[in-house]
């Protein structure tokens, strides 16, 4: 077992019985639908491996699922509780998307300034996911999932400027209540809300990470490259 997964088993006291087939990451993309850490609600409460980019439970064949998952990486909050793909999943199937941070891209004129953004309290936190099953007959089912987002706070508002939004962020003292599966509708949707920018510190980093053909997952990814800083917050 790596020493990421063990970290990730001692952050949210819980197994991970498939640690050895998950090589911990310093960047990926949502778009290669990565095999990512996700944690599961009780009973049976552990560290499970689902693919980024949620196929609901309905749907048809494989290509269906192929061009579904594109649209589902992430899942708008405002809307998740009526949109065919979504709403199941955040009433019952509820996971904790474990981070140290996140990229994000600011729009300067023509060209796309890249951020990376954690908290100020450094180490592992929770995006909000739901997670869902796809079954073929005759093939092992898939496990997938989603991260929701919110409206940005004003820090992010300035970084993600062409959308103003951010993922949905968990306080510690939420995760539990998240991975509730029979929490009311109302209190899953009080949680969907934007983190305090108070918490949150960013830095802008090499554009290596929009070079085509470069290996961007290494931790040099993440240092601070000269650029527009936003302070941290006190």
């Amino acid at each position: 077992m790596s020493q990421g997964a063990k970290n990730l088993e001692n952050r949210y006291n819980a197994p991970f019985p498939h640690a050895d087939d998950w090589t911990p990451t310093h960047h990926v993309n949502g778009f290669s639908f990565p095999q990512m850490p996700v944690v599961t609600a009780p009973p049976g409460k552990g560290i499970a491996l689902m693919n980024w980019g949620l196929i609901p439970s309905w749907v048809r064949d494989e290509e269906q699922a192929v061009n579904m998952r594109s649209l589902t990486l992430n899942a708008r909050s405002e809307s998740a509780f009526e949109k065919p793909s979504f709403r199941k999943p955040i009433l019952s199937e509820r996971c904790l998307v474990p981070a140290d941070g996140f990229f994000e891209w600011q729009t300067a004129g023509n060209s796309k300034i890249p951020w990376y953004i954690t908290l100020t309290e450094e180490g592992i936190f929770s995006f909000g996911g739901i997670w869902d099953v796809w079954t073929l007959p005759g093939k092992d089912p898939l496990f997938t999932y989603s991260i929701l987002t919110t409206d940005a706070n004003p820090m992010m508002a300035e970084i993600h400027n062409s959308k103003k939004r951010m993922p949905l962020i968990l306080s510690l003292e939420q995760e539990a209540r998240w991975l509730n599966p029979s929490l009311p509708r109302e209190e899953i949707a009080a949680m969907m809300t934007p983190f305090p920018e108070s918490q949150m510190k960013a830095w802008t980093i090499s554009r290596l990470i929009t070079s085509r053909g470069a290996d961007t997952n290494t931790p040099e990814i993440k240092k601070h490259f000269p650029g527009f800083h936003i302070p941290d917050k006190t």
